[in-house]
């Protein structure tokens, strides 16, 4: 993505690192987690003055939090087994006898209690904890140390409920009922946060650069944006992300590596095929002698993925490729390569334009 920061300086405050408004990367989250912006009553408030990724996922956390305070967190049953005084659930015999329990009036009790502290709660709870400690929330001081003190009145409130060790895994294990959305979204916050502060592989290094996670983060993001927008809107066609395609060799070879597109779209209708891929770069770059062309293993990918797939789309030998970039403020026109029986799209789409013209740019390009 081309450097746009002289041309922007008045918005630091409502730009990401790569120039995206905060508002646009709140819509581009939301299809990423699938709760499109028009199912869901947006929060708006202080998105568009966050001055880091950070500080805009801690905003709406803390709103959702404060909004589930006001209806109730989420409960669920745990399972206990204890000494009590009395009868409850099922009694461990064996134990209570051991330990002389029924001679002092109690016995040791397996029941379910309905509860507050269950593990979507206690992960809310730690990352938030994590995040006043390793948030980074801007250049301004006294907007950091306010969004922390929110934080921590936040974290108090939910006193009770335990900090747990986090990872993904204990993040996508987790269930929601129907009436569960906020809590996905909730979680889907914690787990990028968890992913944005992920450590270095070797043990004693420092975090990786702030930088450098974002730009892991957004590359991710892009990706999933895309397959979900275009999944949630194309009723006319099949919607594959992360579709397997094979190389219908004339013989198994082993060490054929794996291909998938980020995309794979079949129309219902005709079976037309196109295969895409999303780059969160810049359309081109330079070459040895300082001009400007295509990246040429991106156009070396998506041409493999085509040519690979003629004998399969025999009725359809027409199928197409397209590369799809981010752009800041540029209105590039789409080029086509064309190719026999084949066509490549290079377009790129403004992350910059309100977030219809967006949409509407992104459905003309299918």
């Amino acid at each position: 993505m081309a450097d746009n920061k002289s041309n922007t300086q008045e918005l630091d405050y409502h730009i990401t690192e790569y120039g995206i408004p905060y508002r646009n990367l709140w819509y581009m989250l939301l299809y990423a987690w699938n709760e499109p912006p028009d199912l869901i009553q947006p929060i708006n408030g202080d998105i568009e003055d966050a001055p880091s990724l950070d500080s805009l996922l801690c905003l709406i956390l803390i709103k959702l939090v404060q909004q589930r305070f006001r209806i109730g967190l989420g409960r669920d049953y745990l399972f206990k087994s204890s000494a009590i005084r009395g009868i409850r659930g099922k009694i461990n015999f064996g134990e209570s006898l051991k330990r002389d329990l029924f001679n002092k009036g109690q016995s040791i009790c397996q029941y379910y209690e309905y509860h507050l502290n269950v593990p979507k709660n206690q992960i809310i709870r730690t990352t938030l904890m994590k995040m006043i400690r390793l948030g980074n929330f801007g250049p301004d001081k006294s907007f950091s140390e306010n969004l922390r003190q929110n934080l921590r009145v936040i974290v108090r409130a939910m006193d009770g409920i335990d900090f747990v060790v986090l990872n993904h895994n204990l993040i996508e294990r987790q269930q929601f009922g129907r009436n569960d959305k906020d809590y996905r979204i909730m979680l889907s916050i914690c787990k990028l946060l968890l992913q944005k502060q992920m450590h270095t592989d070797t043990a004693g290094q420092s975090y990786i650069r702030d930088v450098d996670r974002e730009l892991i983060v957004f590359h991710d993001l892009f990706e999933l944006f895309i397959a979900n927008f275009y999944k949630y809107h194309l009723d006319n066609w099949k919607v594959q992300p992360q579709k397997h395609i094979y190389w219908h060799e004339s013989s198994q070879n082993e060490y054929l590596p794996i291909m998938k597109p980020d995309i794979f779209f079949e129309e219902k209708l005709s079976k037309r095929v196109i295969l895409l891929d999303t780059k969160f770069t810049s359309q081109t770059t330079h070459n040895q002698w300082g001009g400007l062309i295509y990246h040429s293993d991106h156009l070396y990918q998506i041409y493999t993925y085509i040519k690979s797939q003629e004998d399969y789309f025999i009725y359809h030998p027409d199928v197409s490729g397209i590369l799809l970039y981010p752009a800041i403020r540029r209105d590039e026109p789409a080029k086509i390569i064309e190719l026999p029986n084949h066509k490549i799209k290079v377009v790129s789409i403004d992350l910059t334009l309100e977030w219809k013209l967006i949409e509407e740019k992104l459905l003309s390009i299918i």
